[in-house]
């Protein structure tokens, strides 16, 4: 099947394709996903050890993190509100790991986006959202990919002309704003020079920045940790995003994809984070029938539920999760997630 990049589906879908699947069938709420709210871990960072190595945590994650306006093609999260509003329902829930697009707009600011499509927010909501809290859970620490999110394509959004480039106004960002001032971990944050991963008595209260990708793909400069040096668009060195479903019959695919780096994680340098996106999409598999599933096929976010809960008998060990980056997850599914920590 001809596979159209997600900028030209973005311009397209509305007038192309009214409505591909049954949406009371790719709606439904269970225990894996569209049930956010139902998972309550504000604090579940407390219970890990300060000598742990970030690599050795297991971290649910949201993909598209605030990607809550657009229609079903755009949506990826349940709507908590506008604003930011929703990365508080994400924290309270137990998510450390956040997937944040940004589009340059006047006066050198930052906008939040999913391709061409505004998500009501923007940059200072975001830091100063995650600012506050934590503050008032200071055990906690956050692991955060950022991407310019516009490519001047077909379909995509366009940076604002005159402006200062993304990296500079990135730095305006780290030296001026006070949230960012006090949430970003500095030796992930640097231009010149890349960090090590952390443990996380050295990171509680703050953002750890993994990488800064280009409009598209590829790491800017050294921003965020060495060990992703090799971050590029889709499949890379410690990353698993292989994005483009072209139909709901690929579901199958991309649940395996998922399970065999699930499987790599668990196998391969302990010393590494290992980054899983359970999200994907196309004009023929919206994002929610990827998560949850659609017409028989079983969805991404139920089978990671049902393999994290099978045990050594069913197949190979799980004893980390690695970074799970999510679309619509389920409060079941997360606690499931945190529960390969220890303590927990």
């Amino acid at each position: 099947m001809l596979t159209l990049p997600l900028t030209l589906v973005l311009l397209l879908a509305p007038s192309i394709l009214a409505d591909p699947l049954p949406r009371e069938l790719v709606r439904r709420a269970d225990a894996s996903y569209r049930t956010l709210s139902t998972a309550s871990n504000p604090d579940w960072m407390l219970k890990v050890p300060d000598a742990t190595s970030l690599a050795s945590i297991s971290i649910p994650g949201t993909h598209e993190s605030m990607a809550l306006f657009g229609g079903d093609l755009t949506e990826c999260q349940e709507n908590f509100g506008a604003s930011a509003a929703v990365l508080t329902a994400q924290l309270n829930a137990g998510i450390r790991a956040f997937d944040i697009r940004l589009r340059i707009e006047t006066d050198n600011k930052f906008v939040v986006h999913h391709g061409a499509v505004y998500q009501n927010a923007n940059f200072d909501d975001v830091l100063n959202t995650i600012d506050a809290f934590l503050a008032a859970h200071p055990s906690e620490a956050l692991f955060m990919r950022v991407k310019q999110e516009c490519t001047g394509e077909i379909g995509s959004c366009t940076d604002v002309s005159g402006q200062s480039s993304f990296i500079d106004i990135f730095d305006m960002y780290r030296d001026n704003s006070p949230a960012a001032q006090r949430r970003w971990w500095a030796p992930s944050v640097q231009r010149g020079s890349a960090a090590a991963v952390p443990n996380l008595g050295d990171i509680r209260g703050k953002i750890v920045l993994a990488v800064i990708n280009g409009p598209q793909g590829g790491r800017t400069e050294q921003y965020g940790l060495a060990q992703f040096s090799g971050w590029n668009d889709g499949d890379s060195d410690f990353v698993q995003d292989n994005y483009n479903v072209p139909n709901t019959g690929a579901i199958a695919t991309k649940r395996d994809q998922v399970r065999r780096f699930l499987d790599l994680t668990n196998s391969a340098d302990q010393s590494k984070i290992y980054v899983n996106f359970g999200s994907g999409a196309s004009l023929f598999a919206f994002p929610d029938a990827v998560a949850g599933g659609a017409l028989g096929t079983q969805g991404v976010n139920p089978f990671l539920l049902i393999y994290l809960g099978q045990g050594t008998d069913v197949h190979a060990e799980v004893h980390r999760t690695g970074v799970l980056m999510l679309d619509f997850p389920g409060g079941g599914l997360i606690n499931k997630i945190l529960s390969f920590n220890a303590n927990l």
